[in-house]
């Protein structure tokens, strides 16, 4: 397998943790694709994923998948043992609506944050961009950490008692808010303990 992201980039350190989860890493040819340089846009690059987004998973049959949500689930039912999508029609049907949550109200909220209110990725990449759009996606990360410090007041991980790839998400999602100065509120005690137990996963740390 291949797996096609930037280093660094808050989406490929995503899938990057489920790899290690998943105990896959060495399975694994990394290459590298310049987004800040504009080589996912290149016409070989979006060849293999139309969006023109990192990460994307490549199989040895040519078969390409991109979005890590798909990605994961892909990784985590490779073995038979879903540890990162849930084992049980309930835990798979909250492990997603999480996911999804984790995506819209963080992750993807600090991006459009990046991408429209901030220099991001420069005028070559960007293109055109909406500051007032970016400052509304500020805040609704913020409001999104606020809903998942409520979350964690009363279970261990995002999507309940077994840490999953929402947890990978909201993780990845607060990197990148550090990265563009988007802070935790200080009074996010259970957000904050959380991230503190996950940072020191192996899989995160190592």
């Amino acid at each position: 397998m291949k797996v096609y992201e930037f280093e660094g980039f808050p989406n490929p350190a995503r899938v990057r943790i489920a790899l290690n989860e998943k105990g896959l890493t060495d399975q694994v040819e990394f290459v590298s694709v310049n987004v800040p340089n504009g080589e996912h846009k290149s016409p070989e690059f979006l060849a293999k994923n139309p969006s023109g987004m990192v990460p994307a998973l490549e199989l040895d049959d040519g078969t390409v998948i991109s979005e890590c949500t798909a990605i994961t689930e892909y990784l985590d039912n490779l073995d038979g043992d879903t540890k990162l999508t849930g084992k049980t029609p309930k835990q798979r049907a909250v492990t997603h609506m999480m996911q999804r949550r984790a995506e819209a109200g963080l992750i993807d909220a600090v991006g459009g944050y990046f991408h429209h209110a901030t220099a991001g990725l420069g005028p070559d990449i960007e293109g055109e961009q909406c500051a007032q759009w970016g400052k509304i996606q500020k805040q609704r990360a913020v409001e999104g950490m606020h809903y998942f410090d409520s979350v964690l007041k009363d279970q261990k991980y995002v999507a309940g008692d077994d840490f999953s790839m929402a947890d990978i998400t909201v993780f990845a999602g607060l990197g990148f808010a550090d990265f563009v100065n988007v802070d935790i509120p200080d009074n996010l005690n259970n957000l904050k303990d959380w991230r503190e137990r996950v940072a020191k996963r192996p899989s995160v740390s190592g």
